[in-house]
């Protein structure tokens, strides 16, 4: 029992790897495709055929259609992480007396990313529908790069407005299409990409505030018990002065979920932060990652002319570019209208 939350963690960071690495509908799944195709080619002279189908269907129902499972998973995860750092950390922290709003500080936190995962999950991103494609397709110009105006969704038999995508996982095309998120288990467009902007922020946070307590109570433990003015004899018989990793190795024999959940948080803060701050980066320069990618993917084409520079037609100032996604769908909607 003692062992359930570790594992859930390992698993949590296998399938977080993965699932940020497709969560981008159309660049990393294509990746991943020919990532297991030709792993595949490999596995299939020792595997059965049945198991490889197997595993390709379950492949298939992770990242390539629309589940609940990542949900779940998210949301065992913050258990996980939450009960580890309730039942022992915020106790432990407590009789060290550490201030009582710095340990309640990643409950608020995760009282505002869960109310930010809710708005992002249930809110509607930008569904293009029959009724509001006339106005949406006069909402943004036809740079003539990366949009090109006549295309018609071979699924929703329309034409595409400028800055939309069709999104093989929801099966509808998005308004401002950013990417489909497995996390949310929803895309992530104009209408609801300011509630994922704040839901990633305050995950980042949340993550970096649990590990700045636990490493703070770790590092007040050896401080207490003055082991860094100690020593230690080895399997020779040799006296030696503790060092960090004898430290480390001492901690997590003594608390090893700590440590295992000290390791985990501070591996996602530098996966969110990073994450975050490009996304910072595609918000101050009006840019959608549906558009980044294939802004590279269309320079890396023959027909890109490297004598021609490419003018982003969507940037309007940093004040600008974050009005427009952080604007309410409502505005949007008189500005239609007008």
């Amino acid at each position: 029992m003692d062992f359930l939350p570790l594992v859930l963690l390992y698993l949590g960071l296998v399938l977080a790897v993965a699932a940020l690495y497709c969560g981008h509908a159309g660049s990393g799944a294509s990746r991943l495709r020919r990532a297991a195709r030709a792993a595949g080619q490999v596995l299939s002279l020792v595997i059965p055929a049945r198991l490889q189908s197997v595993t390709q269907k379950v492949l298939l129902r992770l990242f390539h259609t629309r589940s609940n499972l990542f949900v779940v998973l998210h949301i065992a995860l913050q258990a996980a992480v939450y009960a580890e750092y309730t039942w022992e950390v915020f106790v432990y922290c407590w009789e060290l007396e550490f201030h009582l709003v710095l340990l309640l500080l990643p409950y608020l936190l995760l009282a505002g990313n869960i109310g930010c995962f809710i708005l992002c999950s249930r809110a509607n991103p930008g569904i293009i529908t029959k009724s509001n494609h006339a106005s949406l397709m006069k909402t943004y110009v036809y740079d003539g790069v990366l949009f090109q105006k006549g295309i018609v969704c071979a699924t929703c038999n329309m034409e595409k407005p400028a800055r939309s995508k069709h999104c093989s996982f929801c099966d509808t095309c998005v308004h401002r299409f950013d990417h489909h998120c497995v996390w949310v288990n929803n895309c992530i467009g104009a209408f609801n990409v300011k509630y994922f902007f704040v839901y990633l922020f305050t995950l980042t946070v949340m993550a970096a505030t649990i590990a700045f307590i636990t490493t703070a109570f770790l590092i007040q433990l050896v401080l207490l018990s003055g082991m860094m003015h100690g020593s230690y004899i080895d399997d020779q018989g040799q006296e030696h002065a503790v060092e960090i990793l004898f430290l480390v190795q001492h901690l997590f024999l003594t608390f090893p979920r700590i440590v295992f959940m000290l390791g985990f948080v501070i591996l996602l803060t530098l996966i969110l932060g990073t994450y975050c701050c490009f996304n910072l980066y595609l918000a101050l320069t009006n840019q959608t990652f549906s558009e980044w990618y294939k802004f590279r993917r269309y320079r890396c084409s023959q027909h890109y002319d490297r004598q021609i520079v490419y003018k982003n037609v969507y940037a309007k100032g940093v004040w600008m570019n974050l009005k427009e996604i952080f604007k309410s769908p409502t505005v949007l909607e008189r500005k239609k209208k007008t």
